[in-house]
């Protein structure tokens, strides 16, 4: 691929926060917005207080934070002499190892904007992403580089593809070795400002094509300065292991914002997730703090060979996006001496702003307010949500992305003011806020209303069950019915008797027409990339 020369054109204005400096949320957790004006010093502040210190470890190797700086120093220094200019979008497509941390700081530092792609993306919107991110470089690894050939470089401005972790393809690529060797390790960090784009994500596109979620300079340092000072708390001789990838906003805080803000060590561990890969990584890496979903602390624990695993030297298990069983919580505890801390947040905030607490878990809740953050909860009708009254949530504080790319239509939909839309309804107990459902997903079942989630909770509450997923389906009369798909534990037998037993439960526990017409079993439920129970794929596959 031929070298890359300067172009005209190249929007580098700033994106500005909506969310003001006199926000209450800023002045309670004492955040000054101007104070961050690049957000690679998360990285570079450590060159001076434990320059040392281990900041990547993992079974791709290890690096200081000296180490690790001078790495991104070449890498910045590479993209800058391609001929990029300020403000150009980089494709990442890469899997959790140290070049990750390495080309992110690089890039952020020369001022570039990292995109963060999930490395399960299929081709077709793989092709869409680099398209609507207009990137004329994509760093990506080895493993996956075959999928930057063909038609997913059609209609895209993609010049040269980076391949780390692995040799480059003859003709098509260069490696990352070559592509770093004339450079050298000093950086001097761009003129950027706190409202200047940082980085992106995109959302997962499960209600129409994936939206570029924008991030600015200071949004890293606000997370870490809300829920990473005054929840999660990671002191530097902490090691935090993140099973959800990087390339999440969830897991991209747990892996780096929050050990790197406060010179921790992060454990970095590529490939799938399994229970066995997980495990093993604990035992061999002694990481103090690690952070899941769900479905993978039910996964664990009840993995085979458990019992005999060495995991003391967890001291706290964090958890987000789905709501997380007492059946779940206990088994993990009876695992390790503790249940995982369950939080909830989303891209478009970054990370979690709304937590439990290690000495405060309410089952069931998706947590308390975290400071630096305001919450509302609105009727329907545009009110306040009185005591015990049902609202859709709305967040602001100021680590909110101010728009998505390209998409007005969707930002004028989810960014409301300085407030952001989430569509979640809860209800507020005591400060602690319970999940409802999403404000569109009711289900009319014999002409009531019937909230899926409220099916899936009682559902996952019998000892048969294992994890389920409840959804609508259409008979053939046009009438809507509930489909449960369901994963039993081992050693129940998917039956006749048992169906009758499960209908019969949520008739109990619930109501009559509540109950789900159509049950099936499966071994396991297809999961996403962060994961989630792949709701979008048990749709697809529903017959008859």
């Amino acid at each position: 691929m031929s070298e890359m020369k300067a172009r005209e054109g190249v929007d580098v204005q700033p994106i500005l926060d909506p969310v003001q400096d006199t926000a209450p949320g800023a002045a309670e957790i004492g955040f000054h917005r101007a104070a961050h004006r690049n957000c690679s010093d998360i990285l570079w502040q450590n060159l001076e207080r434990n320059p040392d210190k281990l900041a990547v470890i993992g079974p791709l190797g290890s690096m200081t934070y000296r180490e690790l700086a001078a790495e991104a120093g070449r890498w910045g220094n590479a993209f800058a002499a391609r001929g990029l200019q300020r403000g150009e979008r980089i494709a990442f497509f890469l899997d959790d190892t140290p070049s990750f941390p390495a080309a992110f700081f690089g890039a952020v530092r020369a001022g570039f904007v990292p995109v963060l792609l999930n490395i399960q993306t299929k081709t077709d919107v793989l092709n869409y992403f680099l398209q609507d991110t207009g990137a004329r470089l994509a760093v990506v690894d080895a493993d996956l580089a075959q999928l930057f050939s063909g038609n997913t470089l059609d209609g895209t401005s993609l010049q040269v593809v980076v391949v780390t972790n692995g040799p480059a393809p003859d003709g098509m690529q260069v490696s990352a070795d070559r592509f770093l060797a004339p450079f050298g390790y000093d950086l001097a960090c761009a003129d950027t400002g706190p409202d200047d784009m940082a980085f992106w994500m995109y959302s997962s596109g499960s209600t129409g094509r994936p939206k570029g979620i924008v991030h600015l300079h200071h949004d890293m340092a606000y997370v870490q300065a809300s829920f990473g000072a005054h929840v999660l708390q990671l002191q530097p001789d902490d090691i935090a292991y993140s099973v959800p990838k990087m390339y999440f906003a969830y897991g991209f805080g747990n892996s780096i914002i929050f050990p790197f803000s406060v010179g921790a060590t992060s454990l970095l561990v590529p490939g799938q997730p399994r229970p066995d890969v997980v495990l093993d990584a604990v035992e061999a890496f002694r990481p103090s703090v690690i952070f899941g979903l769900p479905t993978l602390y039910t996964a664990l624990a009840k993995s085979d060979g458990i019992a005999s695993r060495d995991l003391s030297s967890l001291r706290q298990s964090m958890s987000a996006a789905e709501i997380l069983s007492a059946g779940g919580s206990n088994l993990w505890k009876s695992k390790v001496g503790h249940g995982p801390t369950e939080g909830l947040g989303s891209t478009e905030m970054l990370h979690i702003y709304l937590s439990n607490r290690l000495d405060d878990q309410r089952l069931g809740s998706a947590g308390a307010r975290v400071p630096g953050y305001e919450i509302r909860l609105e009727t329907p009708e545009g009110k306040p949500a009185g005591p015990g009254e049902e609202g859709v949530m709305y967040v602001r504080g100021h680590s909110s992305a101010p728009c998505y790319w390209n998409r007005p239509d969707k930002t004028q939909e989810s960014m409301r003011g300085d407030w952001i839309y989430t569509g979640d309804r809860f209800l507020e107990r005591d400060g602690h806020y319970y999940f409802q459902g999403r404000a569109d997903d009711l289900i009319k079942v014999s002409g009531q209303w019937v909230w899926p989630l409220e099916v899936e909770r009682c559902l996952n509450e019998h000892p048969d069950v294992h994890e389920c997923a409840v959804l609508a389906h259409q008979l053939a009369d046009k009438r809507m019915a509930l489909r449960a798909v369901v994963s039993l534990v081992k050693g129940v037998d998917p039956c006749e008797a048992q169906t009758a037993k499960l209908r019969d439960y949520v008739k109990d526990v619930l109501t009559p027409y509540k109950s789900p017409r159509l049950l099936e079993y499966r071994e396991e439920l297809p999961k996403t990339g962060t994961g989630k129970i792949d709701r979008q794929a048990l749709m697809a596959s529903a017959v008859g």
